[in-house]
């Protein structure tokens, strides 16, 4: 008697061992959802701290002249009057900042390859 019962005792055992591994809602399910709410949680964060940035901006642009000056300068170009604008060119000094030019007409007006 007491055979059978340690029997069925491990026959249960393994039964809930392979649904806790194997069934819906067993390990392999929570270790993923682990995985899932460490990414949720890291673009939570990401998000969140771009929008701080995002609002500290906008006080920038509500409170301050010159959060708005900076912008008008970078973005769009603009100077005050009186200033003097300068351009620097970043290209190496051999190189030549003029397009090339178009090959020389073929007489008769007609320009392109002939194709024989």
């Amino acid at each position: 008697m007491l055979r059978w019962i340690a029997l069925i005792l491990v026959l249960l055992l393994i039964g809930l061992q392979l649904k806790l591994w194997s069934a819906h809602g067993g390990m392999h399910e929570v270790d993923a959802l682990r995985v899932s709410i460490k990414k949720q949680t890291d673009e939570n964060t990401r998000l969140q701290q771009r929008n701080q940035a995002l609002a500290a901006d906008v006080s920038d642009l509500k409170h301050g002249d010159q959060a708005i000056e900076a912008r008008a300068r970078t973005g769009l170009g603009l100077i005050k009057p009186g200033e003097t604008f300068y351009q620097i060119d970043n290209q190496p000094a051999g190189a030549s900042s003029t397009l090339p030019l178009p090959p020389p007409a073929r007489p008769g007006g007609i320009t392109g390859r002939v194709v024989r």
